[in-house]
């Protein structure tokens, strides 16, 4: 446990460098991003894997909000990933990092967004500075709930929440995965698309399950995902600790099976 702890923290400071993401001990206010900015510029340009990269938007603290572009742009489908939503659940980024790091991919179009949650992120928390989830931020089937799974005062109130929207509006990807922790499953309730589900379950190693909230399921990515657009949203839960060479190595690897693709 205790290398497994040592392993993780490490490529979470290493993947915080490489994207652009100051330590929490050294970065106070936006004017630190500035530096970190450089950095990434010429970081991205040795990544085989990366075609472009843009910022999207910003958060409540003025961190930036970055997608990657991985792939082949004249590729079908075209997938979006979303990692740390929720600031305390790394391991999607983690498998995020992997994708970005490594050789090149064919066959699917990617886009990728390794922190939604850059606040939370670096807090190591659930919620964004202004105590929101996320997901539970969206428009669709939003409801005013306070506490651990606090909604906002409005919907689409948050600027990480606006930046995805924008940002998938634009793309309009014919699949979404959102990563989150610790419940282990791939979610099928309510699936738009299920096949899509259980090949990703069957590549990940994960069970396919029904995550139905007991009521706080409210105004989440995927339920405005699918409502809104063509494509399918399907949330990837991860369990409570897993290995490093499955966040590395394992479940990169059968992600990019389950899209199509090939590295």
């Amino acid at each position: 446990m205790r290398s497994r702890q040592l392993a993780l923290l490490a490529s979470a400071a290493a993947t915080a460098a490489c994207l652009g993401v100051p330590d929490s001990s050294t970065a106070s206010s936006p004017a630190d991003l500035d530096a970190a900015t450089t950095r990434i510029a010429a970081a991205t340009s040795a990544r085989p894997a990366v075609l472009s990269r843009r910022v999207i938007g910003y958060s409540v603290r003025g961190y930036p909000i970055r997608a990657f572009e991985l792939g082949d742009r004249r590729a079908t489908p075209t997938v979006v990933l979303v990692g740390s939503m929720h600031g305390n659940e790394k391991d999607g980024s983690f498998l995020i990092s992997r994708l970005i790091n490594g050789d090149p991919i064919s066959g699917v179009h990617l886009w990728v967004i390794p922190r939604d949650n850059p606040d939370g992120f670096l807090r190591n928390v659930r919620h964004n500075s202004h105590g929101v989830d996320l997901n539970r931020n969206f428009p669709t089937r939003w409801r005013r709930l306070t506490g651990y799974y606090s909604s906002g005062a409005r919907p689409s109130s948050e600027p990480e929440t606006r930046a995805l929207q924008r940002f998938l509006n634009r793309v309009d990807p014919r699949y979404l995965v959102t990563f989150h922790s610790p419940l282990h499953g791939v979610d099928v309730y309510g699936a738009k698309n299920r096949p899509f589900a259980r090949r990703l379950a069957t590549n990940l190693e994960l069970p396919i399950k029904e995550f139905a909230c007991s009521g706080v399921c409210h105004g989440t990515l995927t339920q405005w995902f699918n409502r809104n657009h063509r494509g399918a949203c399907v949330t990837v839960e991860f369990g409570r600790s897993p290995s490093w060479r499955y966040l590395n190595v394992r479940a990169p690897r059968g992600f990019i099976r389950a899209v199509g693709g090939s590295r």
